[in-house]
Order: C-alpha cells, then structure tokens, then sequence
C-alpha cells in the first residue's frame, strides 16, 4: 500500500474534506513544514471547505443574525460539522515542486459556477419579499433563473434532511461510530457471518426447479411458459450472485468470484466485474449524484434536481451529464416510464457488461493476482450468447415471431428484480448535509428497508434489508432478518429514523419521488420561459 501512499495522517480525527468535484478549494500552505523528514518531498496544502456551507448565513447578512441566534445545533447541522478554522487545515502530502498545487483562493473563486455545490443561492429576501406580496411560491419560484431555482431546490431537501437527522457536529457522529463499531462487534460474536448452508440447498432446489420447467416446457413447445419459467430462473439465481460478490458465502475471494463468475456471466450473461465496479462505488457513497453510478440515469431517468447543473461523474471519468433538451422532455414524464423502462432494463445490463470486459477498467486487473477473471468473464458470456442465443432462441424456437415472443417474454419477466433494485434508493435523500456525517448515518438516511412476512424472503432475496445489508455488506442474507433486531435497536439509540415500508408504498415512494423531480423540471422550465418573455438575462 506504500505505493499509493499520499501524506501522512495528522495527530488526532481525520476530518472529510471537501473534493473538488463537489466546490473544494484547496492552495498551497504558507510554510513548508519538515514534519515528514528530509527523505520525503513535502506540498502542504490548506483546505478551504467555506464554500461548501449550507447554513443560511450563506445567503444574506440578514439570515446570519438569526442562524447565530438559533444556537450551535443548527450550525452543526447545516454546516460541515467543524468550524471553519479548524476545518483549514495544513495536511502534507507527498509532491515535489515539479506537481506543486495550484494556489486557488475562495474569495476569488465563483462559487455559483460549480456544479457540485448545495449553497444556497436564493436569498431569503426574496422568498420573503414574495410571500409578503401574497404570491404563490410558484409565481415568485418562476422568476428564478434555472440555476436559481434548482440551487433552492436542493437547500429546501438539504434543511428538511437537517431536520430529521441528528447533528453533523463531530461529537454527535464520533457518538454514533463508536455505537456503530460496538454494533459490528455484537454482529461478529454473535455469529452472523457464519453463512448457513443449508439455507443454500433450499435455494439450490428453488433453481434446479426452475430450470427444470423451463427446459420440460420447451421440449414441449410451450415456448411462452418456457420463457416465463426461465425469467424466474433468472430472477432467483442472480441473488446468490449478488451473495458471491460480496463474498458471503464462503469469505473466500477466489471462491466466491468463481460462483458470481460461473452465475452472472455463464447462466444470465452479465458480467460480475462490471457489477462489483460499480456496486462497491455505490455501497460506499450510496445516493450521492456526482458518484453513485446506480442513479446517473441522465436524460432517462433523474432522482434529484441536481443534475439539472450538469454534474460530472467521478465514476465515469469525468464524463458529464448534460442537461439538454432530451432531459427537459424526458424527466417530466418519468413517473410513467419507470415501469416500462424497468420491463427491457436487462438489455442494458447486456450492454454494460461488455463494455466493461472490453474497458481499461476491466483490463487493469492484468498485472493483478486477479487476472484471470477478465478472460473467464468473456469465455463464460460468449458461452452464454452460443447457449441462449443460437442454440436456444435460433435453432429451437421455430419461426420469428416467436422467437421475438420468447425473449421479450422471459426478459420482461425480471422486471420486479429491477424494481426491487431500485426501491431502496431512488425515492430516498439523495443530498449531502456535511462532509463529516458519519457512514452508518449515511447509509440510514440514504436506503430504505422492505417489509415483509419471513416466508416472502425468498421473493426478495435480501433486498428487503438493504439497510441492514448496507451497514454489513458481507453478513449472509440469511442472517439479515436476524441483525436487523439490532440495527432497530442502534437506530433508536443514536435517533437516527429507520426507514422502512411495504412493497406497495415502496413503489408509491419513488413513483413520488420521481414525479416531485419532474415537477422541479417543469418549474425550472417555467423560470427559463419566463425569462425568455420578459428578456431577462438577456434571453429572448
């Protein structure tokens, strides 16, 4: 790990710092300290997190009186936990004056222009100015440039998460880690990542009847109950992959890779590394719209307004998703297109999978002791495609028509997987309320639980305890059930809600969500429209 080595770590708790691609500013300290030794090139560097503050003081002089008078909690709550002084730093890191860090001073950095920011930029004034006129917030919110408005937008989820939550301040969430830690304690001695096997030979009879009805029903040319049969099959078997992957089964890597490998790639034709790829980014910064490549679904789908300012995505190298006209049309109807969207969603996943195996990021495990996955990736999907593809859908379905049947039917069948998928994020916060709010407080906010009666969790295949599953990625499935008495329990204690609902208001959740963004999209319209009217900005 040495060759990755950046700086060293200062005496004391290790505040998160604010990266650039959410409005960081970082510049080159006064001093050169030598507290690394003369072996070592040093580049001391300040932070500057102040233009990441979301209190109202952000806003007007006005404001500022009454957030101090309202106390410290609120501060901690809307702003990035530490105060300012102690939050600017000096942190060395490893570089030589040859890859010196360009000095950039906050006061002379224009805030508004960064996409990542959740300052507020809509003075109260104004809001209040309106109010006081008796006008709706829709005629004052009309006026509001675009940039404006999604910039208010975001503040309005920002204080009601604040709201809810407890305080960002460091005391409360050092409070809460050292509950979270003595909770991963009790998880570990009390045995539940021991995986039961026995659990996995009822799932492996689930799959062999499964598969069995599929292939009896297609020597029999019942090709559409064939078809639904092997969706099922599909539907069923992908949880253990997702078991496989995070290593819950056997705690062995090349094991457990081997089993995801040989399921998700061999038996459904998708590819595992491209899953993992993503999937370890979004279980470590669940819901955040720069990062988590699991909701940037731009012009198709969008779970908050932010991406309205074209953000840039840090999983996706830097590849921005612009906001255009596809979006203005496409987002305000999502509500309506989820579920159809959700029906063919596998054909992407297709899709995905070998540009993955096809991508640098799948070729950097090379020179790892991983490198054998890349080509067993390949080999196991191209078997897949000579399976399914010719001597399934091609030389055992007789005419064209129902060949077409066959695959529309059998894909469309995974759709509640692709939904359950979903569920426990998209209708969640999707904001960040301070650069230190803690990992489990994160996740808790960010994911939704499902409920349901015991003997339905074979339906959901763990992914009704996406909390659970979230605080304890590696914990067996089938001990989820189990933990998740504990996670209630830490929850009550440390005040953080636990966010769980059944399958149906699930649904209505994100369909909620979806149509409160595509509200947003309208309303930011409306404001470009009126701007264009009234030849504001200079838009006519």
């Amino acid at each position: 790990m040495k060759a990755f080595r950046i700086g060293r770590k200062p005496a004391g708790l290790w505040p998160n710092m604010l990266p650039p691609i959410r409005g960081g500013v970082y510049r080159k300290a006064d001093s050169t300290p030598s507290s690394l030794g003369d072996s070592m090139p040093t580049c001391p560097v300040i932070v500057e997190p102040a233009v990441a503050d979301y209190s109202d003081d952000a806003a007007t002089d006005s404001d500022s009186d009454s957030s101090r008078a309202r106390g410290s909690d609120d501060a901690g709550r809307l702003s990035p936990g530490l105060d300012r002084a102690s939050l600017a730093s000096s942190v060395t890191s490893d570089c030589g004056s040859d890859d010196e860090i360009e000095i950039q001073n906050a006061k002379d950095l224009d805030v508004s222009a960064l996409s990542g920011l959740r300052k507020r930029t809509v003075p109260s004034s104004v809001e209040g100015a309106a109010v006081n006129k008796g006008m709706p917030p829709g005629e004052w919110a009309r006026k509001l440039s675009p940039l404006e408005y999604t910039d208010w937008a975001i503040q309005q989820e920002v204080e009601r998460e604040a709201a809810m939550y407890p305080s960002v301040d460091m005391a409360t969430q050092q409070d809460i880690i050292q509950k979270y830690r003595a909770l991963h304690q009790k998880v570990i001695d009390e045995g539940h990542y021991d995986c039961r096997y026995t659990e996995y030979g009822k799932e492996l009879v689930r799959y062999t009847s499964l598969f069995a009805a599929f292939f009896v029903a297609l020597r029999y040319e019942w090709y559409i109950t064939s078809a639904c049969f092997l969706g099922l099959f599909w539907h069923q078997i992908m949880f253990s992959a997702h078991d496989a992957g995070h290593r819950a089964i056997t705690h062995v890597f090349w094991i457990d890779t081997l089993i995801a490998l040989f399921i998700a790639d061999f038996c459904c034709g998708l590819s595992m590394g491209w899953w993992k790829s993503s999937h370890n980014v979004h279980h470590l910064i669940t819901n955040m719209p720069e990062h988590d490549p699991d909701i940037q679904n731009v012009p198709l789908f969008a779970t908050c307004i932010s991406y309205a300012k074209s953000l840039t995505s840090s999983y996706y190298d830097g590849f921005v998703y612009v906001w255009d006209k596809a979006a203005d049309i496409m987002v305000p109807f999502q509500k309506y297109t989820y579920y159809p969207v959700m029906g063919i969603a596998r054909f992407n996943l297709y899709l995905l999978s070998w540009c993955h195996v096809l991508s640098k990021r799948s070729s950097g495990l090379g020179n790892s002791k991983a490198w054998w996955i890349r080509p067993t990736e390949i080999a196991f999907m191209t078997c897949y495609w000579f399976l399914f593809g010719y001597c399934l859908v091609w030389r055992s379905i007789p005419t064209w028509t129902m060949r077409v049947i066959f695959v529309l039917v059998s894909h469309i069948i995974t759709m509640p997987l692709h939904v359950q998928i979903t569920l426990s994020h998209w209708g969640m916060s999707t904001v960040e309320l301070s650069d230190g709010e803690s990992f489990p407080q994160r996740q808790l906010r960010t994911t939704m639980d499902v409920d349901c009666p015991a003997w339905l969790d074979w339906i959901h295949g763990g992914l009704q305890f996406q909390v659970v599953h979230h605080l304890f990625p590696r914990v067996p499935r089938h001990n989820l059930r189990r933990v998740q008495v504990h996670v209630r329990e830490f929850c009550k204690e440390t005040g953080i809600p636990y966010s769980i609902l059944s399958f149906v208001d699930g649904n209505k959740k994100v369909i909620g969500r979806l149509n409160d963004v595509g509200e947003q999209v309208k309303m930011m319209l409306n404001c470009q429209k009126y701007m264009a009217e009234t030849g504001e900005s200079g838009l006519h």
